[in-house]
């Protein structure tokens, strides 16, 4: 599309005829329209996809809007599960029509050689970064920048349990002990409630890995009848606990701390939880890539605001500076720190990648019993 030439739309100290002055005037007013109306005219932006509530409103407040506030590069936000999410990139990329930029890609699902299909090799970036001794080691890689490292646990309605509650994978499966409905997640990625299944069945956290499905699926079929919730969002096992839904489950720290911070009767364990992070993805050929880059870079180099993110969610940032400027209680719940990180169960990801079909398959053949 051609533009108008800008000297046309300016004044000068030559005398122009007024209907000429007015032709040029609309001709500017036109083009100026249409240049708005165009993207490749409009503000600048990126668009994340992201999973929306708590976690969604803390990058909104820290750094999304600071961000534009800094660039004038606009922050739009799409919203879906991770595995909705993954979906939609495949389908773009599949297609050509790229309309995200950048999303959090499950560690995990990062090493995979599906991820490197659909998005950007990260090396090169990251090459700015290999002196950088702040940063965790490979916090920036080939898959992406790491937004954080978090765990999925066990959590409980004090007030169900006003004795003390159960404390491991075992006290989750004992619905005499600790009666009432659970919650355990449902989505495109079951390992970690065949691992809890296996936990309590007997199985050592140190052979937990290759998992034996068979006897995780045999143990989750005594369960069952009291699961109340299987939630596929963060939503929704925020939102079931505040309305009762369950008493016992299996969540996000992130989502966790966020009903802790509302004031919910709610305690968690540390005990046999599951090490997750995730990492921010690059979409190939995204259509805002240059201001995805610089979104990325301003998010590495802003420790103060990743720390106010994980003290509030309750995560390891990527920057050792940030979490030195979280508070010493959240520093102490975070589960890279010494007092937590011996007890967690650290997921053998080139084994999952390695069986995800398998697993899947297998986890809606048991759904469908």
């Amino acid at each position: 599309m051609s533009i108008v030439p800008v000297h046309l739309c300016r004044s000068n100290n030559q005398a122009i005829s007024a209907p000429r002055a007015q032709l040029n005037f609309a001709t500017c007013l036109l083009a100026f329209s249409i240049a708005a109306a165009n993207p490749s005219f409009a503000d600048q932006q990126i668009v994340i996809a992201t999973t929306g509530g708590t976690w969604e409103r803390q990058m909104r407040e820290h750094f999304f809007d600071p961000f534009t506030k800094e660039t004038g590069i606009k922050v739009v936000t799409v919203s879906g599960t991770g595995a909705e999410n993954v979906a939609r990139v495949k389908a773009m990329v599949a297609t050509g029509k790229i309309e995200w930029d950048l999303y959090q890609a499950g560690e995990i699902q990062a090493a995979s050689d599906l991820h490197r299909t659909l998005n950007e090799d990260m090396t090169a970036f990251c090459a700015d970064y290999l002196a950088d001794k702040d940063l965790l080691p490979d916090a920036c890689n080939r898959s992406g920048v790491l937004s954080g490292y978090g765990t999925t646990l066990m959590v409980y309605n004090t007030e169900s349990f006003p004795k003390g509650g159960p404390s491991n994978w075992r006290d989750f499966f004992d619905v005499e002990r600790y009666p009432g409905p659970r919650a355990l997640p449902n989505f495109n990625d079951p390992w970690r409630v065949m691992a809890a299944a296996l936990l309590a069945d007997g199985v050592e956290p140190k052979v937990l890995f290759p998992l034996d499905v068979d006897r995780a699926l045999k143990k989750l079929n005594d369960l069952r009848p009291h699961v109340g919730l299987w939630w596929k969002t963060g939503d929704q096992s925020t939102q079931g606990f505040r309305t009762g839904e369950y008493v016992i489950g299996q969540i996000w720290q992130t989502r966790a701390a966020a009903l802790k911070q509302e004031g919910q009767p709610l305690a968690w364990r540390q005990d046999q939880a599951f090490l997750v992070g995730d990492r921010w993805a690059l979409i190939k050929n995204a259509p805002n890539r240059d201001n995805a880059i610089r979104f990325l870079r301003y998010f590495l180099d802003h420790p103060d605001a990743q720390a106010k993110v994980c003290e509030a969610l309750v995560c390891t940032p990527a920057r050792n500076s940030a979490a030195m400027a979280m508070g010493e209680a959240a520093r102490a719940m975070v589960p890279t720190s010494p007092e937590v990180f011996d007890r967690l169960i650290k997921p053998d990801a080139e084994w999952i990648n390695a069986n995800t079909q398998l697993l899947i398959e297998r986890w809606n053949e048991w759904n469908q019993q």
